[in-house]
Protein backbone atom coordinates (compact mmCIF):
# COMPACT_ATOMS: atom_id res chain seq x y z
CA UNK A 1 0.00 0.00 0.00
CA UNK A 2 2.09 3.24 -0.86
CA UNK A 3 -1.11 5.76 -1.37
CA UNK A 4 -0.40 9.22 -0.04
CA UNK A 5 -2.80 11.58 1.39
CA UNK A 6 -5.64 11.76 -1.14
CA UNK A 7 -6.45 8.12 -0.59
CA UNK A 8 -6.67 7.96 3.04
CA UNK A 9 -8.30 11.42 3.73
CA UNK A 10 -11.67 10.44 2.09
CA UNK A 11 -11.06 7.00 4.82
CA UNK A 12 -10.88 9.41 7.32
CA UNK A 13 -13.22 12.13 6.38
CA UNK A 14 -15.21 12.24 9.47
CA UNK A 15 -12.05 13.16 11.56
CA UNK A 16 -11.36 16.76 9.78
CA UNK A 17 -13.08 20.02 10.56
CA UNK A 18 -14.39 22.10 7.72
CA UNK A 19 -12.79 25.17 8.12
CA UNK A 20 -14.70 27.25 5.72
CA UNK A 21 -16.40 29.50 7.66
CA UNK A 22 -13.40 29.34 10.57
CA UNK A 23 -11.07 32.23 11.15
CA UNK A 24 -7.86 31.52 9.81
CA UNK A 25 -5.67 32.29 13.40
CA UNK A 26 -5.62 29.38 15.70
CA UNK A 27 -6.78 30.17 19.13
CA UNK A 28 -4.35 30.49 22.21
CA UNK A 29 -6.26 27.28 23.84
CA UNK A 30 -6.83 24.73 21.55
CA UNK A 31 -9.81 23.15 22.09
CA UNK A 32 -11.73 19.59 20.90
CA UNK A 33 -13.84 19.85 17.68
CA UNK A 34 -17.15 22.07 18.18
CA UNK A 35 -18.53 19.63 15.92
CA UNK A 36 -19.39 16.47 18.40
CA UNK A 37 -16.70 14.13 19.10
CA UNK A 38 -15.26 14.00 22.48
CA UNK A 39 -11.43 15.14 23.54
CA UNK A 40 -9.36 12.59 21.42
CA UNK A 41 -6.53 13.59 24.44
CA UNK A 42 -7.94 15.29 27.65
CA UNK A 43 -5.07 14.92 29.69
CA UNK A 44 -3.44 17.71 31.05
CA UNK A 45 0.60 17.38 31.72
CA UNK A 46 2.00 19.58 34.51
CA UNK A 47 2.75 22.14 31.81
CA UNK A 48 -0.15 24.39 31.61
CA UNK A 49 1.33 25.63 28.24
CA UNK A 50 -0.27 25.73 25.10
CA UNK A 51 1.00 24.78 21.73
CA UNK A 52 1.08 28.03 20.86
CA UNK A 53 4.49 28.73 23.01
CA UNK A 54 6.36 26.16 20.33
CA UNK A 55 5.70 28.97 18.07
CA UNK A 56 4.27 26.30 15.64
CA UNK A 57 3.45 27.16 11.68
CA UNK A 58 -0.37 28.19 11.98
CA UNK A 59 -1.17 25.34 9.63
CA UNK A 60 -0.03 22.87 12.05
CA UNK A 61 -1.93 24.66 14.97
CA UNK A 62 -5.05 24.83 12.85
CA UNK A 63 -4.41 20.53 12.21
CA UNK A 64 -3.77 20.34 16.31
CA UNK A 65 -7.22 22.58 16.67
CA UNK A 66 -8.65 19.58 14.75
CA UNK A 67 -7.13 16.83 16.38
CA UNK A 68 -8.59 18.28 19.94
CA UNK A 69 -4.96 18.23 21.53
CA UNK A 70 -5.38 21.14 24.30
CA UNK A 71 -2.20 21.40 26.68
CA UNK A 72 1.05 19.55 25.26
CA UNK A 73 1.60 16.37 27.62
CA UNK A 74 4.92 16.49 29.56
CA UNK A 75 7.20 14.78 27.01
CA UNK A 76 5.85 16.81 24.65
CA UNK A 77 6.85 19.48 26.48
CA UNK A 78 9.91 18.55 27.40
CA UNK A 79 10.93 17.27 23.78
CA UNK A 80 9.01 19.50 20.79
CA UNK A 81 11.03 23.08 21.43
CA UNK A 82 14.66 20.71 21.19
CA UNK A 83 13.54 18.64 18.74
CA UNK A 84 12.33 21.13 16.30
CA UNK A 85 15.34 23.23 16.51
CA UNK A 86 17.01 19.71 14.82
CA UNK A 87 18.31 18.43 18.00
CA UNK A 88 18.58 14.46 18.50
CA UNK A 89 16.59 12.87 20.63
CA UNK A 90 16.50 9.38 22.62
CA UNK A 91 13.28 9.60 24.51
CA UNK A 92 11.49 7.44 26.67
CA UNK A 93 8.18 7.95 28.12
CA UNK A 94 4.73 5.92 29.20
CA UNK A 95 2.44 4.31 26.75
CA UNK A 96 0.01 6.79 25.22
CA UNK A 97 1.64 10.06 26.66
CA UNK A 98 1.44 11.62 22.58
CA UNK A 99 5.65 10.66 21.48
CA UNK A 100 4.27 10.10 18.00
CA UNK A 101 3.27 13.95 18.00
CA UNK A 102 6.34 14.66 18.80
CA UNK A 103 8.60 13.61 16.52
CA UNK A 104 5.30 14.20 13.66
CA UNK A 105 5.01 17.65 14.66
CA UNK A 106 8.47 18.34 15.10
CA UNK A 107 9.37 16.46 11.64
CA UNK A 108 6.61 18.67 9.99
CA UNK A 109 7.50 21.89 11.57
CA UNK A 110 11.37 21.99 9.81
CA UNK A 111 10.27 20.25 6.61
CA UNK A 112 10.39 22.17 3.16
CA UNK A 113 9.12 20.28 0.76
CA UNK A 114 11.46 19.77 -2.53
CA UNK A 115 9.56 17.84 -5.48
CA UNK A 116 11.41 14.51 -6.07
CA UNK A 117 13.18 14.64 -2.38
CA UNK A 118 12.36 12.41 0.64
CA UNK A 119 13.64 14.40 3.30
CA UNK A 120 12.16 12.36 6.29
CA UNK A 121 12.27 8.92 7.17
CA UNK A 122 10.41 7.53 9.64
CA UNK A 123 11.04 3.30 10.76
CA UNK A 124 8.88 0.84 13.07
CA UNK A 125 8.75 -2.79 13.14
CA UNK A 126 5.36 -3.52 12.27
CA UNK A 127 2.42 -2.62 9.36
CA UNK A 128 0.27 -1.57 11.24
CA UNK A 129 2.15 1.41 13.07
CA UNK A 130 3.99 2.08 10.10
CA UNK A 131 -0.02 2.85 8.65
CA UNK A 132 -1.10 4.48 11.55
CA UNK A 133 2.31 6.57 11.98
CA UNK A 134 1.70 8.08 8.31
CA UNK A 135 -2.43 8.63 8.90
CA UNK A 136 -0.79 10.71 12.13
CA UNK A 137 1.80 12.43 9.32
CA UNK A 138 -1.82 13.14 6.75
CA UNK A 139 -3.81 14.26 9.69
CA UNK A 140 -1.53 16.69 11.13
CA UNK A 141 -0.62 18.16 7.45
CA UNK A 142 -3.52 18.78 6.50
CA UNK A 143 -3.14 22.55 6.40
CA UNK A 144 0.37 21.37 4.52
CA UNK A 145 -0.89 20.33 1.06
CA UNK A 146 2.25 20.45 -0.55
CA UNK A 147 3.71 18.24 1.60
CA UNK A 148 3.14 14.43 0.14
CA UNK A 149 3.71 11.30 2.78
CA UNK A 150 3.40 7.21 1.94
CA UNK A 151 3.62 4.03 3.97
CA UNK A 152 5.78 0.96 2.63
CA UNK A 153 6.07 -2.55 3.88
CA UNK A 154 5.74 -5.82 3.00
CA UNK A 155 2.93 -7.78 2.19
CA UNK A 156 2.01 -5.51 -0.97
CA UNK A 157 3.63 -5.85 -4.57
CA UNK A 158 6.61 -3.68 -4.39
CA UNK A 159 5.47 -2.55 -7.88
CA UNK A 160 2.87 -0.82 -6.56
CA UNK A 161 5.58 1.22 -4.29
CA UNK A 162 8.13 1.36 -7.16
CA UNK A 163 5.53 3.39 -9.11
CA UNK A 164 4.53 5.49 -6.22
CA UNK A 165 8.43 6.94 -5.78
CA UNK A 166 8.34 7.09 -9.31
CA UNK A 167 5.31 9.05 -10.53
CA UNK A 168 4.85 10.72 -7.31
CA UNK A 169 7.74 10.34 -4.72
CA UNK A 170 6.91 11.10 -1.00
CA UNK A 171 8.58 14.04 1.01
CA UNK A 172 8.33 11.79 4.27
CA UNK A 173 8.36 8.34 3.92
CA UNK A 174 7.14 5.81 6.71
CA UNK A 175 7.74 2.26 6.72
CA UNK A 176 9.08 -1.22 7.89
CA UNK A 177 12.58 -2.21 7.68
CA UNK A 178 12.29 -4.88 5.00
CA UNK A 179 10.45 -3.08 2.61
CA UNK A 180 12.34 0.41 3.10
CA UNK A 181 15.81 -1.86 2.57
CA UNK A 182 14.34 -3.13 -0.59
CA UNK A 183 13.49 -0.17 -2.57
CA UNK A 184 16.54 1.66 -1.31
CA UNK A 185 18.68 -1.60 -2.53
CA UNK A 186 17.35 -1.01 -6.04
CA UNK A 187 17.72 2.93 -6.55
CA UNK A 188 13.84 3.47 -6.18
CA UNK A 189 13.67 4.76 -2.79
CA UNK A 190 16.91 7.69 -2.87
CA UNK A 191 17.73 8.83 0.41
CA UNK A 192 20.55 10.94 -0.07
CA UNK A 193 18.61 14.22 1.09
CA UNK A 194 16.93 12.54 4.09
CA UNK A 195 17.13 14.89 6.88
CA UNK A 196 15.10 13.36 9.67
CA UNK A 197 15.83 9.82 10.91
CA UNK A 198 13.05 8.47 13.23
CA UNK A 199 12.86 4.79 14.66
CA UNK A 200 9.89 4.53 16.90
CA UNK A 201 9.71 1.57 19.35
CA UNK A 202 13.46 1.34 18.68
CA UNK A 203 14.13 -1.20 21.12
CA UNK A 204 11.69 -3.17 19.21
CA UNK A 205 14.05 -2.93 16.29
CA UNK A 206 17.54 -2.71 17.58
CA UNK A 207 17.37 -5.88 19.97
CA UNK A 208 16.49 -8.33 17.02
CA UNK A 209 19.81 -8.43 15.52
CA UNK A 210 18.52 -9.19 12.02
CA UNK A 211 16.31 -6.14 12.05
CA UNK A 212 18.99 -3.77 13.40
CA UNK A 213 21.09 -4.97 10.50
CA UNK A 214 18.40 -3.88 8.34
CA UNK A 215 18.32 -0.56 10.14
CA UNK A 216 21.70 0.25 9.96
CA UNK A 217 22.24 -0.32 6.12
CA UNK A 218 19.44 2.15 5.79
CA UNK A 219 20.89 4.60 8.39
CA UNK A 220 24.42 4.36 6.16
CA UNK A 221 22.35 5.25 3.01
CA UNK A 222 21.24 8.43 4.54
CA UNK A 223 23.41 11.65 4.74
CA UNK A 224 25.92 12.04 7.70
CA UNK A 225 24.40 15.46 8.98
CA UNK A 226 20.73 14.51 10.13
CA UNK A 227 18.28 14.97 12.72
CA UNK A 228 17.72 11.34 14.62
CA UNK A 229 14.86 10.86 16.78
CA UNK A 230 14.22 7.70 18.80
CA UNK A 231 11.19 6.85 20.89
CA UNK A 232 9.88 3.84 23.12
CA UNK A 233 8.01 3.14 26.38
CA UNK A 234 10.84 0.68 27.24
CA UNK A 235 14.26 1.16 27.14
CA UNK A 236 16.76 -0.85 28.81
CA UNK A 237 20.24 0.38 29.84
CA UNK A 238 21.56 -2.30 27.67
CA UNK A 239 19.87 -0.94 24.41
CA UNK A 240 20.53 2.77 25.42
CA UNK A 241 24.19 2.74 24.36
CA UNK A 242 22.99 0.91 20.92
CA UNK A 243 20.87 4.08 20.60
CA UNK A 244 23.17 6.56 21.18
CA UNK A 245 25.49 5.33 18.04
CA UNK A 246 23.20 6.45 15.29
CA UNK A 247 23.34 9.86 17.14
CA UNK A 248 25.69 12.97 17.66
CA UNK A 249 25.22 14.72 21.51
CA UNK A 250 21.39 13.89 22.10
CA UNK A 251 19.09 15.22 24.59
CA UNK A 252 17.81 11.87 26.10
CA UNK A 253 14.82 11.79 28.29
CA UNK A 254 14.55 8.89 30.59
CA UNK A 255 12.29 7.60 33.12
CA UNK A 256 14.74 7.46 35.56
CA UNK A 257 12.45 5.06 38.05
CA UNK A 258 11.14 2.13 35.95
CA UNK A 259 8.36 2.46 38.41
CA UNK A 260 7.23 5.54 36.87
CA UNK A 261 6.36 3.71 33.69
CA UNK A 262 3.06 2.26 35.11
CA UNK A 263 -0.01 4.16 33.57
CA UNK A 264 -1.68 6.69 35.97
CA UNK A 265 -5.52 6.28 35.80
CA UNK A 266 -5.04 2.68 34.85
CA UNK A 267 -6.77 -0.03 37.15
CA UNK A 268 -5.09 -3.05 37.25
CA UNK A 269 -6.31 -6.42 38.15
CA UNK A 270 -5.81 -9.81 38.20
CA UNK A 271 -8.16 -13.23 38.15
CA UNK A 272 -6.45 -16.88 39.11
CA UNK A 273 -8.87 -19.53 37.28
CA UNK A 274 -7.94 -22.71 35.21
CA UNK A 275 -7.34 -22.75 31.63
CA UNK A 276 -10.74 -24.20 30.99
CA UNK A 277 -12.65 -22.05 33.07
CA UNK A 278 -11.23 -18.97 31.26
CA UNK A 279 -13.87 -18.98 28.39
CA UNK A 280 -16.84 -18.48 30.39
CA UNK A 281 -15.19 -16.29 33.05
CA UNK A 282 -14.34 -13.71 29.88
CA UNK A 283 -17.82 -13.94 28.72
CA UNK A 284 -19.07 -13.09 32.09
CA UNK A 285 -16.74 -9.85 31.92
CA UNK A 286 -18.06 -8.76 28.96
CA UNK A 287 -21.57 -9.07 29.84
CA UNK A 288 -20.95 -7.31 33.48
CA UNK A 289 -17.62 -4.38 32.37
CA UNK A 290 -18.63 -0.92 30.82
CA UNK A 291 -16.69 -0.55 28.39
CA UNK A 292 -16.16 1.72 25.15
CA UNK A 293 -13.72 -1.12 23.15
CA UNK A 294 -11.70 -3.66 24.67
CA UNK A 295 -8.56 -5.08 23.33
CA UNK A 296 -8.25 -9.26 24.09
CA UNK A 297 -4.20 -10.52 24.15
CA UNK A 298 -3.81 -14.23 23.29
CA UNK A 299 -0.43 -15.84 22.68
CA UNK A 300 -1.01 -17.52 19.22
CA UNK A 301 -2.74 -16.91 15.99
CA UNK A 302 -4.89 -19.91 16.57
CA UNK A 303 -5.98 -19.28 19.45
CA UNK A 304 -6.72 -15.35 18.30
CA UNK A 305 -9.60 -16.88 15.48
CA UNK A 306 -10.61 -19.81 17.98
CA UNK A 307 -11.42 -17.23 20.44
CA UNK A 308 -13.17 -14.40 17.99
CA UNK A 309 -15.06 -17.09 16.49
CA UNK A 310 -16.39 -18.19 19.77
CA UNK A 311 -17.61 -14.46 20.99
CA UNK A 312 -19.07 -14.12 17.54
CA UNK A 313 -20.81 -17.15 17.97
CA UNK A 314 -22.05 -15.57 21.26
CA UNK A 315 -23.17 -12.69 19.99
CA UNK A 316 -20.27 -9.85 20.73
CA UNK A 317 -19.34 -7.65 18.57
CA UNK A 318 -15.75 -9.20 17.94
CA UNK A 319 -12.87 -9.03 15.27
CA UNK A 320 -9.99 -10.36 15.11
CA UNK A 321 -6.17 -9.84 14.06
CA UNK A 322 -3.19 -11.44 13.88
CA UNK A 323 0.14 -12.37 11.71
CA UNK A 324 -1.77 -15.00 9.64
CA UNK A 325 -3.83 -12.81 7.63
CA UNK A 326 -2.82 -11.04 4.68
CA UNK A 327 -2.18 -7.52 4.99
CA UNK A 328 -4.91 -6.17 3.15
CA UNK A 329 -7.17 -8.40 5.51
CA UNK A 330 -5.11 -6.76 8.49
CA UNK A 331 -5.76 -3.40 7.51
CA UNK A 332 -9.30 -3.44 6.87
CA UNK A 333 -10.07 -4.97 10.13
CA UNK A 334 -8.11 -2.39 11.86
CA UNK A 335 -9.21 0.88 10.55
CA UNK A 336 -12.75 -1.24 10.93
CA UNK A 337 -11.91 -1.59 14.98
CA UNK A 338 -10.28 1.77 14.87
CA UNK A 339 -13.14 3.40 13.30
CA UNK A 340 -15.31 1.76 16.06
CA UNK A 341 -17.26 -0.86 13.49
CA UNK A 342 -16.32 -3.56 16.38
CA UNK A 343 -16.22 -2.66 20.37
CA UNK A 344 -14.04 -5.86 20.74
CA UNK A 345 -10.73 -7.09 19.59
CA UNK A 346 -8.54 -10.06 19.85
CA UNK A 347 -5.01 -9.99 18.75
CA UNK A 348 -1.70 -11.35 19.14
CA UNK A 349 1.12 -9.39 20.74
CA UNK A 350 1.16 -7.62 17.02
CA UNK A 351 -0.99 -4.84 17.88
CA UNK A 352 0.35 -4.97 21.55
CA UNK A 353 2.97 -1.53 20.62
CA UNK A 354 2.11 1.57 19.73
CA UNK A 355 -1.38 1.19 18.29
CA UNK A 356 -3.60 4.05 18.94
CA UNK A 357 -7.56 3.61 19.50
CA UNK A 358 -8.73 6.05 21.72
CA UNK A 359 -11.85 4.54 22.59
CA UNK A 360 -10.40 1.67 24.12
CA UNK A 361 -10.63 1.82 28.14
CA UNK A 362 -10.46 -1.67 28.26
CA UNK A 363 -7.71 -4.58 28.40
CA UNK A 364 -8.13 -8.44 29.26
CA UNK A 365 -4.73 -10.76 29.18
CA UNK A 366 -6.11 -13.81 28.40
CA UNK A 367 -2.81 -15.65 28.09
CA UNK A 368 -0.34 -14.28 30.51
CA UNK A 369 2.63 -12.10 28.27
CA UNK A 370 5.97 -13.34 28.07
CA UNK A 371 7.68 -10.39 29.66
CA UNK A 372 6.80 -7.32 31.65
CA UNK A 373 7.93 -4.81 29.25
CA UNK A 374 5.08 -7.00 26.77
CA UNK A 375 2.79 -6.55 30.10
CA UNK A 376 3.40 -2.42 29.72
CA UNK A 377 3.01 -2.39 26.32
CA UNK A 378 -0.35 -4.48 26.11
CA UNK A 379 -1.83 -2.82 29.42
CA UNK A 380 -0.67 0.56 27.66
CA UNK A 381 -3.50 -0.02 24.83
CA UNK A 382 -6.03 1.25 27.74
CA UNK A 383 -6.23 4.59 29.42
CA UNK A 384 -4.51 6.65 26.43
CA UNK A 385 -2.93 10.03 27.37
CA UNK A 386 -3.70 9.80 30.66
CA UNK A 387 -7.40 8.99 30.94
CA UNK A 388 -8.94 6.25 33.11
CA UNK A 389 -8.64 2.43 32.26
CA UNK A 390 -8.91 -0.92 33.02
CA UNK A 391 -6.21 -4.31 32.90
CA UNK A 392 -7.72 -7.50 33.69
CA UNK A 393 -5.40 -10.62 33.89
CA UNK A 394 -5.91 -14.21 33.58
CA UNK A 395 -3.55 -16.35 35.69
CA UNK A 396 -3.34 -19.96 35.22
CA UNK A 397 -0.18 -21.41 35.99
CA UNK A 398 2.56 -21.21 38.18
CA UNK A 399 4.11 -19.29 34.84
CA UNK A 400 2.09 -17.05 34.72
CA UNK A 401 2.32 -16.15 38.05
CA UNK A 402 5.89 -15.64 37.89
CA UNK A 403 5.66 -13.04 35.12
CA UNK A 404 3.27 -11.22 37.21
CA UNK A 405 5.32 -11.29 40.05
CA UNK A 406 7.85 -9.90 37.78
CA UNK A 407 5.70 -7.21 36.70
CA UNK A 408 4.51 -5.40 40.43
CA UNK A 409 8.90 -5.95 41.63
CA UNK A 410 9.83 -3.92 38.83
CA UNK A 411 7.08 -1.50 38.02
CA UNK A 412 6.22 -1.29 41.53
CA UNK A 413 3.07 -1.66 41.36
CA UNK A 414 0.63 -3.84 43.18
CA UNK A 415 -1.95 -5.58 41.20
CA UNK A 416 -5.02 -7.33 43.33
CA UNK A 417 -7.13 -9.91 42.48
CA UNK A 418 -10.01 -8.69 40.29
CA UNK A 419 -13.02 -7.80 43.62
CA UNK A 420 -16.92 -8.99 42.89
CA UNK A 421 -17.81 -5.52 42.33
CA UNK A 422 -15.29 -2.83 40.61
CA UNK A 423 -16.70 0.83 40.67
CA UNK A 424 -17.72 1.94 36.96
CA UNK A 425 -16.07 5.33 37.57
CA UNK A 426 -12.40 4.09 38.37
CA UNK A 427 -12.28 3.15 34.69
CA UNK A 428 -14.74 4.51 32.61
CA UNK A 429 -13.89 7.68 31.14
CA UNK A 430 -17.41 9.44 30.88
CA UNK A 431 -17.51 13.64 30.64
CA UNK A 432 -20.67 15.69 30.07
CA UNK A 433 -20.92 17.75 27.48
CA UNK A 434 -22.62 20.60 28.21
CA UNK A 435 -23.64 22.52 24.54
CA UNK A 436 -23.62 25.85 24.72
CA UNK A 437 -26.90 26.60 21.81
CA UNK A 438 -28.19 29.74 19.56
CA UNK A 439 -31.89 29.35 21.57
CA UNK A 440 -29.62 30.04 25.06
CA UNK A 441 -30.84 26.56 26.43
CA UNK A 442 -27.80 23.82 27.48
CA UNK A 443 -28.29 20.97 26.27
CA UNK A 444 -26.26 18.34 28.27
CA UNK A 445 -25.94 14.92 26.56
CA UNK A 446 -23.20 12.16 28.41
CA UNK A 447 -19.94 11.57 25.76
CA UNK A 448 -20.13 7.88 25.84
CA UNK A 449 -24.03 7.88 24.66
CA UNK A 450 -22.68 10.29 21.70
CA UNK A 451 -19.12 9.36 20.76
CA UNK A 452 -18.35 9.30 17.62
CA UNK A 453 -21.54 10.63 16.47
CA UNK A 454 -22.05 13.85 14.48
CA UNK A 455 -23.85 15.89 17.00
CA UNK A 456 -25.06 18.33 13.96
CA UNK A 457 -27.23 15.26 13.07
CA UNK A 458 -28.92 15.09 16.24
CA UNK A 459 -29.75 18.65 16.82
CA UNK A 460 -29.94 19.93 12.91
CA UNK A 461 -31.77 23.13 13.69
CA UNK A 462 -29.30 24.41 16.46
CA UNK A 463 -26.32 26.36 15.56
CA UNK A 464 -23.58 25.50 18.57
CA UNK A 465 -21.87 27.94 19.90
CA UNK A 466 -19.57 26.28 21.94
CA UNK A 467 -18.76 24.10 24.88
CA UNK A 468 -17.04 23.13 28.24
CA UNK A 469 -16.61 20.18 29.97
CA UNK A 470 -18.63 19.47 33.28
CA UNK A 471 -16.78 17.67 35.65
Amino acid sequence: MGEARENNNAEYEEELLDYEEEEEKAPDSVAAKAGGETVKKGYVGIHSSGFRDFLLKPELLRAIVDSGFEHPSEVQHECIPQAILGMDVICQAKSGMGKTAVFVLSTLQQIEPVAGQVAALVLCHTRELAYQICHEFERFSTYLPDVKVAVFYGGVHIRNHKDLLKNECPHIVVGTPGRILALARDKDLVLKNVRHFVLDECDKMLESLDMRRDVQEIFKMTPHDKQVMMFSATLSKEIRPVCKKFMQDPMEIYVDDEAKLTLHGLVQHYIKLGELEKNRKLNDLLDALDFNQVVIFVKSVNRAAELNKLLVECNFPSICIHSGMTQEERLTRYKGFKEGHKRILVATDLVGRGIDIERVNIVINYDMPDSADTYLHRVGRAGRFGTKGLAITFVSSASDSDVLNKVQERFEVDIKELPEQIDTSTYSYRRELVLVISSGVLCSLKSDVIFGIDNSQMLPALQIFGWYVKK
